[in-house]
């Protein structure tokens, strides 16, 4: 069986960083693990005025945005 690792939104940081919005692993621990290293990487390396958790959703794993305006162009899409 195949996990994902999604990010539901590419804002213009992930997309400047060139991150994929979807990556399959074998296992879901993989995914998790690959989540949690992506959730860390996002919250390090971005604009700084938005965060990101993470939801289980059918043993995939989802980078969810948390709040409205994110600072980095993507307000409007909210």
């Amino acid at each position: 069986m195949e996990h994902h690792v999604i990010i539901e939104k590419l804002c213009s940081c992930a997309k400047r960083d060139g991150l994929s919005q979807v990556v399959t692993f074998d296992t879901k621990e993989s995914a998790k693990n690959a989540a949690e290293t992506q959730l860390s990487f996002m919250e390090s390396s971005f604009c700084g005025k938005h965060n990101f958790d993470i939801t289980e959703v059918d043993d995939h794993y989802v980078i969810g945005m948390l709040g409205g305006g994110c600072g980095c162009g993507t307000q409007h899409m909210h």
